[in-house]
């Protein structure tokens, strides 16, 4: 897996299909997708197109797509992925996660709620459940690995015991003000990639790009505060996603370099805390509280 990964969480499909290529044309070759993004076709075709014209192989770039809550039952699992994979025009895919802890009311509405607006759980189904359905993912040979997303390490601990397959990768939010320094080491002992999104703190101000260590840094260094997040968390030992919409954004995520050991330090020792996507604690990201 590339180090540094483009996230295709775009809302607008005809910039999906743009930044897909840009960040093709820029050196990218970790695209990170999800069912849930609703937009797999779009990345697909530009993937097509920019291999094509770029003369790359197939090979030579990493394909992360997503299993989302409304799939958790086993005997939904290889539809979803075999849906994924129609829509990306892919063979196969490198990764496959589970995108969220949560198991939803199974369907085709991505978000199963009650006349109450609560969205609908499925108490039918557990994580390992789904994990043996992804195991066999594996097995059939048309998924080279597969992870988890969103996930504690008290909710990681007990799948990684029981499983026959371990999850290669874990995709949670990381960035120094949730440095998640547990996980990551957790992560490093048992040789399972650490993969950071929001490295930037989703872009929410006031955040890691506004603070004054980062933007001083940057400053004495000559990058942006962007190049500056990003390089640290490649040289703390992780992967990370980030979402450029424009080519030029693009070539600056992408042209990233080694911090000095006092700069790498001064990240280090940054107190603020703060989490800027509560999946993990609500089942939903569109942050909407765990139902009783």
């Amino acid at each position: 897996m590339p180090a540094v990964g483009f996230g295709t969480l775009i809302s607008d499909v005809a910039t999906t299909a743009s930044a897909t290529r840009d960040a093709l044309e820029v050196g990218y070759r970790h695209f990170d997708c999800a069912e849930r993004y609703r937009n797999e076709r779009e990345v697909g075709g530009a993937l097509q197109v920019g291999l094509a014209v770029g003369g790359i192989a197939r090979e030579e770039i990493f394909v992360t797509t997503k299993l989302w809550n409304s799939n958790h039952r086993p005997e939904r699992v290889e539809p979803a992925f075999e849906a994924s994979l129609e829509r990306l025009g892919l063979d196969y895919l490198d990764l496959y996660l589970i995108h969220t802890p949560f198991a939803f009311q199974p369907g085709d509405e991505q978000d199963p709620r009650d006349e109450h607006g609560d969205v609908l759980y499925d108490k039918g189904v557990t994580l390992l459940d789904t994990w043996r359905a992804m195991e066999d993912l594996v097995d059939h040979g048309r998924c080279r690995a597969i992870g988890r997303s969103d996930i504690t390490l008290n909710e990681l601990l007990p799948l990684y015991e029981s499983v026959r397959i371990k999850p290669a990768v874990v995709q949670v939010e990381a960035h120094p003000y949730l440095p998640e320094t547990e996980l990551r080491e957790f992560c490093k002992e048992k040789e399972i990639v650490f993969l950071a999104f929001a490295p930037l703190g989703h872009g929410i101000k006031p955040g890691p790009l506004d603070d004054p260590v980062i933007s001083q840094i940057a400053a004495r260094v000559g990058k942006t505060p962007a190049q500056v997040l990003l390089a640290w968390a490649v040289q703390r030992g992780t992967a990370v996603l980030t979402t450029p919409k424009t080519a030029a954004r693009a070539r600056e995520n992408f042209d990233i370099s080694a911090l000095t050991a006092d700069a790498f330090d001064e990240i280090n020792r940054i107190q603020t805390r703060q989490r800027f996507n509560e999946v993990v604690k609500t089942g939903s990201p569109g942050f909407i509280p765990r139902s009783n």
